[in-house]
């Protein structure tokens, strides 16, 4: 009997192992679906190197790029090629400033949103005309008009912007 236990839970390490190694080592090529191949053709030679977390990751993109519109794709085409032509610095500040807006109350999250998604709706002279207004001002001026649009209801802060 004892002889017995310790097949079983040698066998029970050995199953243990080898479902943990499959975490462990992630997916391989071939287990990704035709589509997520298709997706994740650019990665193909790295796949095998890329961390458990990081095939994730990719599997997830290319599960939300095949919901995407054909418009929506161009769109995500055109932000990565600017992406990529942006210096490593800039990137740097924007990635930092995305974690401290996630850090942020969701509430605030979402006014900050709205505020975006209502500049964008925006002309393209007024949205120029707002953003060198915005960058020739001071540091001091910039507080100031912040501290000031703090107090003001959306509607006012709309008005305000656009006079």
């Amino acid at each position: 009997m004892n002889k017995f236990l310790r097949i079983v839970v040698l066998l029970a390490g050995i199953c243990a192992a080898s479902l943990a190694g499959g975490e462990v080592y992630g997916m391989s090529w071939d287990q990704l679906s035709s589509e997520e191949q298709q997706a994740l053709q650019p990665f193909k030679e790295k796949w095998p190197g890329l961390s458990p977390e990081k095939q994730q990751k990719l599997r997830r993109g290319a599960e939300k790029w095949g919901k995407m519109s054909p418009d929506e794709r161009r769109e995500a085409q055109d932000r990565y090629k600017r992406w990529q032509k942006m210096p490593p610095e800039q990137r740097e500040m924007i990635r930092k400033r995305f974690s401290e807006f996630r850090k942020l109350p969701p509430a605030e999250q979402e006014r900050i949103r709205s505020r975006y998604r209502w500049f964008r709706t925006l002309p393209p002279e007024q949205r120029e005309a707002l953003h060198d207004k915005w960058h020739s001002m001071s540091r001091e001026e910039r507080k100031n008009l912040r501290e000031r649009l703090q107090s003001m209801t959306p509607e006012e802060q709309k008005q305000f912007l656009l006079r």
